[in-house]
């Protein structure tokens, strides 16, 4: 890669990073309360129904205090904040704006069927666009040291045990580790998952990364990460969140909008140090670790190389499988 994609504009990307994480947690703090407020007036309307009915008659008094909180419940739903950390589009050059369809489109087109087949399990999706440049995302993604450092805290201390298995695929990568909780009667990871479980990471396209996280009763929870580059300092962020298990979807939405801001939230200063980095070093193959855990992003430096730019990688790409 040349050093076109070392960021010109260090300084400004880390000033950017102040504008950008205080919105941020705006934005997450009205959804949480948005989606927590789903759920009281779901209560308050039940509350009210049992009590109107207990008797076997209904009064005017009650048929119109269920019709207030019904109106209340309907309004606070179309109060629905943005789910995203969007500067929106508006503020993204036109040229951008095409690269950025022409990533989508791309990354879209190679994993459709594997969308196709999770789209029921649907839970929550969220998008940021974040002033780093994309590569420090998929670094980040595939280094598996980084659930144990960066994520101690979300993820209770969680340990990488072992690399069980490794798989090379024509775009990418798949990856089968071990993952071991931390003793702790009040880990709270334990009401997902058993405390040892296998994780399977892979790479579908230089640009999609999914995570899938066994959980009780052969069900899981699969995370498809997407960082497609705005330019050379700045990248959209897409988390789409599956999961067949069996409880009540709105309870399921609040609890992984809640645990994916948490670790977005924790990415933010990692990332922001990592733009500071020499890039070239980064994605130089004879400076990555050969242990194991980084099997993943050299297999994603071998595919997409250190000698041209992104945009002309994922067009390359385009164009042999075209």
């Amino acid at each position: 890669m040349t050093n076109d994609i070392v960021p010109n504009r260090v300084c400004e990307s880390s000033k950017n990073h102040q504008t950008v994480e205080i919105p941020l947690l705006l934005v997450n703090l009205k959804n949480s309360i948005w989606f927590w407020g789903i759920f009281s007036w779901m209560f308050a309307i039940t509350d009210r129904g049992v009590a109107a009915f207990a008797d076997d008659f209904l009064s005017t008094s009650e048929m119109l205090q269920i019709c207030a909180i019904s109106f209340l419940f309907l309004s606070w739903l179309f109060l629905k904040p943005e789910e995203s950390l969007d500067h929106d589009d508006d503020q993204i050059s036109t040229s951008d704006q095409t690269d950025l369809a022409h990533y989508r489109q791309q990354a879209i087109s190679t994993v459709k069927d594997r969308i196709f087949a999770l789209q029921d399990q649907h839970m929550i999706s969220q998008a940021y666009t974040l002033p780093f440049p994309y590569i420090c995302q998929i670094y980040h993604l595939l280094n598996l040291k980084h659930l144990e450092t960066v994520h101690s805290f979300s993820l209770s201390n969680l340990k990488v045990v072992d690399v069980n298995d490794v798989q090379a695929t024509t775009n990418g990568g798949m990856l089968k580790f071990q993952t071991m909780l931390a003793v702790s009667n009040l880990n709270i990871l334990r009401i997902w998952r058993r405390p040892i479980v296998e994780v399977e990471l892979i790479l579908h396209t230089p640009f999609t990364v999914e995570l899938s996280i066994p959980v009780y009763n052969n069900k899981k929870i699969i995370v498809i990460f997407n960082a497609l580059p705005l330019n050379n300092n700045a990248h959209k962020f897409f988390v789409d969140i599956y999961s067949d298990l069996e409880w009540p979807k709105p309870i399921m939405q609040i609890l992984l909008h809640f645990a994916s801001c948490l670790t977005l939230y924790e990415d933010l200063p990692y990332l922001r140090a990592l733009a500071k980095r020499n890039i070239e070093r980064l994605i130089n193959l004879n400076r990555i670790s050969t242990h194991k855990t980084m099997w993943l992003f050299r297999r994603f430096v071998e595919l997409y190389g250190s000698s041209i730019e992104p945009a002309d990688q994922l067009r390359l790409l385009s164009g042999n499988e075209a």
